[in-house]
């Protein structure tokens, strides 16, 4: 955890929802997931330069260092005039603008009359907040996402991100990143014949974002219920946290809050 807003000579544990404060000319390296970041404060802007890595390992440690150092001119810059004449710069987590279709790796049966709780993790958004307002400059996703279509056809439905998930059963087994959020689907099956479960749609933009006092980022659980036809689950988004997230505490909101014309689309598509 970062511990002080001074020029670090060595890269230190980043953290969200941290104030860190810039003086002028003083750049923030970030590297985490799959993107390096550098934010820059000057006397009358804030200037943002982003990457994406292409690694064969996702690394596990987020990491930051401020120092006068920038990179190459290779690397896309964006400008920002200052709203204020504030140091600070906050980021903040965001989870995805659009549902996400989980596609576990091996597909799991779930027996009629049978229920079980799997544990999702998806890559946030990081959000770049400034001043004594915390003024969104700009967000980006830490890990490129893939989108999908889900609906009954090409006409109707919706536009998705699309998540590879090994759709774990035992949380322990969940790599814990400071970029993933832990969200808990419960699923039960109330048909008279078991469910198989290829793929299901997570409403992401209704979720919101908690983090305990180990830095990780949790959600409140999904609690699907199929009765009869697999495009006709109903989805519930529990009020509080399971308690095995830990003491937490909110650092985003949803994006959307839940209205029922909302969940009712997802329910159409909940198994796609």
């Amino acid at each position: 955890m970062a511990d002080n807003n001074q020029e670090s000579a060595q890269p230190r544990d980043g953290a969200w929802a941290h104030p860190y404060s810039l003086e002028s000319g003083q750049t923030q390296f970030h590297e985490l997931s799959q993107t390096r970041l550098w934010v820059t404060r000057l006397d009358l802007e804030w200037q943002i330069r982003s990457e994406t890595v292409n690694a064969d390992v996702d690394p596990m440690r987020w990491t930051e260092q401020i120092s006068y150092v920038l990179p190459g001119s290779d690397v896309p810059l964006q400008r920002f005039v200052r709203p204020d004449d504030s140091h600070e710069v906050v980021f903040l987590p965001a989870l995805a603008n659009l549902p996400t279709v989980i596609r576990p790796y091996q597909p799991l049966t779930i027996p009629a009359g049978g229920e079980c709780v799997i544990y999702v993790g998806t890559v946030v958004w990081m959000q770049v907040c400034v001043g004594r307002q915390r003024t969104l400059l700009t967000e980006l996703a830490l890990s490129k996402p893939s989108q999908t279509w889900v609906g009954r056809n090409t006409m109707e439905g919706e536009l998705c991100y699309s998540a590879p998930s090994f759709a774990r059963l035992v949380l322990e087994a969940v790599p814990k990143r400071p970029w993933r959020a832990i969200t808990p689907v419960k699923i039960r099956n109330r048909r008279a014949e078991p469910l198989l479960l290829e793929r299901f749609s997570l409403p992401t933009p209704l979720l919101s974002l908690h983090q305990n006092e180990r830095g990780q980022l949790w959600t409140p659980a999904v609690t699907v219920v199929c009765e009869t036809e697999m495009n006709s689950a109903s989805l519930n988004v529990d009020q509080t946290l399971f308690n095995v997230a830990g003491v937490c505490k909110l650092v985003a909101p949803a994006r959307e809050k839940g209205n029922r014309g909302r969940l009712v689309r997802t329910f159409d598509r909940m198994f796609g």
